[in-house]
């Protein structure tokens, strides 16, 4: 989504990396494209006008310090401004003291409440809470059928018209959503998250339906879900949408879309609420807690290592990984082992978006379009392998590969280059791995070495003391060099 707006700042960053100091006319040029380049992205105008009004005050009026050059000094202060207008700090989600957290969720048709409801529910089975969905849209057809489905994927129980069991009318979203709060406390779930009807514009029906689930669910938290795609309009829906109730903060959906980006960077600025989660995809999984850190390093080229490790954390299993890679040091890596590693690196995302997240990758590279077909052809000739032929390649001739390509709708040339790819990593993992110390080399080469020191203490005629007289017992001597300890 920021792709353009991260080449513009770094065709800005790199003229300025040859300069000794900036000038007042240099800092103005500089935010002359500042101002181009947000506008370009579809960031609010008075946005635009604040935040490079801020980044002038601090480029010209604050001391520079002399260990940076003018380039990483700007890049600096832009950093610390986009942080500032994303939102500053990580949303922080406390929980009711006395269950359940009520979290409910608001926005217009076609923005994802329903999907986000669900994606919402699976985030918060992982922070180990259980929680229950309630479908108050009765409106779109077969919204209630979708959040049934979804709920079964995530293995989150959905109520809605059939509370008419309990009591009430089912006909009447305000009363399934009071009755969804108390069939929860009577399941004993300590999370309820409502999904809202939505129209394809804001009426006055739709404002009032919400004011009034809002007034019987009394939500710890009021979310409002906006399709990052639609830019300006979705700044506008989060205004209207916050002078009738009071939005605790938005959930930004289709980061992972090709819009400028636009709708991120305004919307804390102009409504005063936070982006508290971000969907960067359509899998259930692709949905977290919105980190403006991070965003801002993204859009600066900087890269997002924590994301990076988080998803690493999520889609591996620590001794799996460690047992991987033991196996790959000692040359006994198979093709079983591969193919698992390769589908727990799909899990992780799209193979661009992981490269996006690597600090210092080149722009040409970044912006590589990855064909993840290949990914496919290489797990493809893998499965078309014998079990005992993914643990000992050798055993594959010419009669196999032919097998193994007709297989998996590749070429015998294909087949022929993993295999070659494959044995050439292997011999490279070994040579590496031997010369690797291992714990028993390392206890080893420790009892020598002690061996050693005793075998020269104990010679007669040598200096058994430290110059400068005896130590006595229990002292403790420390290593002193200028200035250091």
């Amino acid at each position: 989504m920021f792709d353009a707006l991260s080449d513009r700042f770094d065709g800005i960053f790199k003229r300025l990396r040859g300069r000794g100091r900036l000038s007042e006319a240099d800092v103005d040029e500089v935010l002359r494209e500042i101002r181009l380049a947000l506008l370009e992205a579809d960031v609010n105008f008075k946005v635009v006008r604040s935040l490079v009004g801020r980044i002038r005050e601090r480029c010209v009026g604050a001391e520079l310090h002399e260990a940076l050059n003018p380039a990483q000094q700007v890049v600096d202060i832009v950093h610390q401004e986009l942080i500032a207008i994303l939102g500053g700090d990580t949303i922080r989600i406390t929980f009711a003291p006395r269950p359940p957290t009520v979290v409910l969720l608001a926005g217009l048709q076609g923005s994802g409440k329903t999907t986000n409801a669900a994606k919402l529910a699976r985030w918060f089975k992982q922070q180990g809470r259980n929680p229950l969905l309630v479908g108050a849209d009765l409106q779109r057809p077969a919204a209630i059928e979708q959040l049934r489905t979804l709920g079964r994927q995530v293995d989150v129980p959905v109520v809605s018209k059939d509370l008419t069991s309990i009591g009430g009318e089912g006909g009447d979203p305000v009363e399934v959503a009071r009755l969804g709060i108390d069939e929860a406390r009577r399941l004993g779930r300590d999370v309820v998250i409502v999904d809202t009807a939505g129209r394809l514009s804001i009426d006055a029906e739709l404002m009032d339906q919400v004011r009034r689930i809002a007034e019987v669910t009394e939500p710890h938290y009021t979310f409002l879900v906006v399709d990052a795609m639609t830019g300006q309009d979705a700044v506008t829906t989060a205004e209207n949408f916050h002078a009738t109730l009071a939005l605790d903060g938005v959930i930004l959906t289709k980061l992972d879309g090709d819009a400028r980006g636009g709708a991120a960077l305004s919307v804390k600025e102009v409504v005063g609420k936070p982006i508290a989660f971000a969907s960067t995809g359509e899998k259930l999984g692709d949905f977290d807690l919105f980190h403006p850190d991070r965003l801002a390093g993204r859009i600066l080229g900087m890269g997002d290592v924590l994301t990076l490790i988080d998803r690493a954390k999520e889609a591996f299993e620590e001794e799996e990984a460690e047992a991987a890679a033991a196996k790959l040091m000692e040359g006994q890596f198979t093709f079983e082992d591969f193919l698992e590693q390769m589908q727990q690196v799909k899990k992780m995302g799209p193979l661009g978006n992981l490269i996006g997240m690597i600090p210092g990758m080149p722009k040409e590279l970044r912006n590589t379009e990855i064909d993840e077909g290949e990914l496919g052809r290489v797990e493809a000739i893998i499965k078309s392998m014998t079990p005992q032929e993914r643990r000992q390649p050798d055993l594959i001739d010419g009669s196999r590969r032919l097998r193994i390509a007709d297989g998996s709708g590749t070429s015998t040339s294909e087949v022929n280059a993993l295999l070659q790819q494959f044995r050439e990593m292997q011999k490279m993992m070994k040579r590496f791995g031997g010369t690797m110390p291992t714990a028993k080399t390392n206890a080893n080469v420790n009892a020598k070495a002690k061996a050693k020191a005793k075998a020269k203490k104990a010679k007669k005629g040598g200096r058994v003391t430290p110059k400068g007289g005896p130590v006595t017992a229990g002292a403790k001597t420390e290593l002193k060099l200028p200035g250091l300890k």
